[in-house]
């Protein structure tokens, strides 16, 4: 089902609905049916963009990895938003990168791990190698963080599966392809923990779990209620 079909048929459903509740008054069992089938027609329109990337994607481990660098990504993407510019500078202790120093670390290796499996990067190695010691200003960091990711992916993408045995040099050792890709995928979940780890020290609650959290309190709000008015 399209994006276009699942539009077009919530509107008719709700009209059918309408014109039902007007001639002839839903039983709870047609209820219960009819709020199903509006449910799972919303998931639909909700779902419909990600199905639609996820089809871009190639198929097997290179669209896996995809996948889960855009987990990562995403959600590291979304928690540089919801750290005060302010915090950018906070660090646990002296001798470590900064909230935005860490954010820049994995934009330098978003960069900078794709150069081992032949994507090379836009800026110059030299550059890179010092960009997770600066200090910019937040907006700036979150337009590169990004940015990286799309070539980040882009490059796991552009890499044909005829190519991931190919043997390469990585930081003195002998590993093939997929194994740098694989390096690149898990290094974004390490610094999404470290970054977590940041915002809840600094009392941010990352937000997805705020959704969770506010979805749950909704579903318990919803079911005392209900309780409460069935006494």
């Amino acid at each position: 089902m399209t994006l276009a079909a699942t539009g077009a048929i919530l509107p008719a459903m709700r009209r059918w609905r309408t014109r039902r509740a007007i001639v002839v008054p839903a039983s709870p069992l047609q209820e219960v049916r009819m709020r199903k089938w509006s449910l799972v027609l919303s998931l639909a329109a909700l779902l419909a963009p990600a199905w639609a990337a996820a089809q871009d994607m190639p198929a097997g481990i290179r669209g896996e990895m995809i996948a889960s660098i855009k987990d990562a990504g995403g959600k590291l993407e979304e928690l540089s938003t919801a750290i005060p510019d302010g915090k950018y500078t906070w660090k646990p202790s002296k001798d470590v990168r900064s909230t935005g120093q860490v954010f820049l670390h994995v934009v330098q290796m978003n960069y900078l791990l794709p150069s081992f499996f032949g994507v090379q990067p836009p800026m110059s190695k030299d550059e890179l190698i010092k960009l997770d010691s600066q200090t910019m200003e937040p907006a700036k960091i979150r337009q590169m963080l990004t940015e990286s990711y799309g070539w980040a992916e882009k490059a796991i993408a552009d890499t044909p599966d005829s190519e991931l045995e190919t043997q390469v040099e990585f930081f003195g050792m002998k590993m093939s392809k997929r194994a740098a890709m694989l390096v690149l995928t898990s290094h974004s979940h390490e610094h999404l923990g470290q970054s977590i780890a940041y915002a809840r020290a600094n009392n941010i609650v990352p937000p997805w779990t705020a959704r969770e959290q506010a979805a749950k309190k909704k579903k318990d709000d919803e079911k005392k209620a209900a309780e409460k008015s069935g006494k």
